[in-house]
């Protein structure tokens, strides 16, 4: 396996490799110890770049949350030393959507909520400094998670992107965060923070983390080449589409398959999501088959679609096990001939992006 090469993100002057590790499944798919040993793998085949959220871990519940920043906080107090090889990446929670044990149900990033919000982030984690501190969803109204269409007739009084920004650069001052970034945004969004920024000499947002994967293609649809003309870097997240494009679920489908194959057969929350649609096991299924024709593992093709995408600065893999992290790094280096990537291309036309 070659080595995984090494991207800054946007203008930040961070630099992390091009798989990053994804937690939210410690703290209710993964115990602490396996996420130590995840951790561990991870940094000795040279994944220093972690990524959570104060909401993990995944699905949410009252009672986990906060629980995949405390493992990794135990994680990184059992190593000293350790943080100062890493870039950690975490994220303040958008307006509640049904979370109200977050910050209540009315609530939607004002100014001291991203301020308090990113002291728990650190607490948690026990370190004085975020590397990569991102908004997780926006406070606007927008379409994500699996609404396809803008309503403007949804738009509600919410904070600023000004008075956000405001209060990101107030943690860069205080040497709390490093740099900033965005998830779940759009165009439009990665645009407004942009400008304003650039309009008032405050920090510019280094990433957006975004799905991305075979089965979801929306970030090529304009979002792509916002992100290149204004040089902020793509975080690809579910590359694998929930465990869509690892074949496992080809068989039996979601419904009476075994618990232990994954979020999709074993919580029904999961089901109800963009990736639990039949359309999107349909398109994966066929996207799976392709890879066998090939001689490729499903899981193998699909993350190299990813990792050798000029869209994508760093792919966030999300594993359960020891063997799942090592198979999606063995899936580095992995060439996808010209005719295998026309005929993922000829399936998307037909199929679209059924999980976006």
């Amino acid at each position: 396996m070659s080595a995984i090469k090494i991207v800054t993100l946007g203008q930040s002057g961070l630099q992390v490799p091009a798989i990053g590790l994804g937690t939210m499944t410690f703290g209710e798919q993964v115990g602490a110890a396996e996420a130590f040993a995840i951790m561990d793998r991870a940094l000795e085949r040279g994944v220093n770049f972690f990524d959570t959220a104060e909401m993990y871990s995944v699905p949410p519940r009252a009672e986990t949350y906060g629980a995949t920043e405390r493992i990794i906080g135990q994680w990184l107090a059992a190593r000293p030393g350790v943080r100062q090889r890493l870039v950690l990446a975490t994220k303040v929670a958008g307006p509640a959507r049904g979370m109200s044990w977050i910050r209540g149900e009315h609530t939607g990033l004002t100014a001291p909520e991203i301020v308090a919000a990113c002291e728990g982030n650190l607490r948690r984690l026990g370190t004085d400094t975020i590397d990569l501190y991102q908004i997780h969803w926006p406070a606007r109204n927008v379409p994500m998670f699996g609404t396809m269409y803008y309503d403007p007739s949804k738009d509600r009084p919410c904070p600023s992107i000004l008075e956000q920004l405001q209060a990101l650069a107030q943690l860069v001052q205080q040497g709390k965060v490093r740099a900033i970034g965005l998830s779940n945004e759009t165009p439009y969004g990665v645009h407004e923070f942009v400008r304003l920024a650039e309009q008032h000499g405050l920090p510019r947002v280094a990433s957006v983390q975004n799905p991305y994967c075979l089965i979801h293609r929306g970030a090529e649809n304009g979002l792509d080449e916002t992100l290149h003309r204004l040089g902020v870097g793509l975080l690809a997240y579910s590359p694998l589409g929930f465990g869509l494009l690892t074949g496992k679920y080809d068989d039996s489908g979601f419904e009476g398959a075994d618990p232990a194959l994954g979020r999709m057969a074993r919580f029904a929350s999961m089901r109800q999501q963009r990736w639990g649609r039949a359309s999107a096991l349909q398109a994966a299924r066929r996207y799976n088959a392709l890879a066998r024709e090939h001689g490729l593992a499903p899981t193998q093709m699909a993350l190299a679609f990813c990792y050798s995408k000029w869209q994508v600065a760093s792919t966030l893999i999300g594993v359960t096990s020891l063997s799942q992290l090592d198979a999606c790094l063995d899936a580095w280096g992995t060439v996808l001939a010209p005719e295998l990537l026309q005929a993922i291309d000829a399936i998307r036309l037909e199929q679209r992006d059924p999980a976006y």
